[in-house]
């Protein structure tokens, strides 16, 4: 797999944080996607199966908020027992932030911490700017120049065997 400077530049710091947690806290999980709803069965159902398939573990409401089940408490034990949070930042990740749903809530959560990547699909990071500057500020990866398989597996490089 090749990576761009940038790209090389996004990961570097991630890896360090990655192993700190991985130190800190071994039982945690790799990753917690963040994602809107409408993209649940679609672009991030297929991101959580690729970074699964290399191996890494992801949190994920799709398959970790069991009915009946308080989404919001399962987001924050979700959030809090991953090492690292993933945004897929799609044009319906858009709609969602505008209309402050969970997904909102969750980018805060991550924003607050320097362990996220966020991850274009669909859109690129001007479109994102002008919807969170604070989000497009972090550097991150892109399906503009690379699939979502190929995305997936440079996270997952990234972040597995440390």
């Amino acid at each position: 797999m090749s990576y761009t400077i940038s790209e090389q530049r996004t990961l570097a710091p991630v890896r360090e944080q990655v192993i700190r947690q991985a130190e800190k806290f071994p039982d945690r999980r790799d990753l917690f996607l963040c994602h809107a709803w409408d993209d649940r069965k679609d672009a991030a159902k297929e991101l959580h199966d690729l970074l699964e398939a290399q191996g890494a573990t992801v949190w994920f409401s799709e398959k970790d908020v069991v009915l009946g089940t308080s989404l919001i408490r399962k987001i924050d034990e979700g959030l809090r027992n991953s090492r690292i949070g993933i945004v897929l930042v799609t044009p319906a990740m858009f709609k969602s932030l505008d209309s402050a749903g969970v997904a909102d809530k969750e980018l805060s959560a991550l924003l607050a911490t320097d362990r996220v990547i966020p991850v274009t699909h669909q859109t690129n990071f001007e479109e994102l700017r002008d919807v969170s500057p604070l989000l497009a500020a972090r550097s991150g990866l892109s399906t503009e120049g690379s699939t979502l398989e190929e995305v997936a597996i440079k996270i997952a490089e990234t972040i597995i065997d440390i």
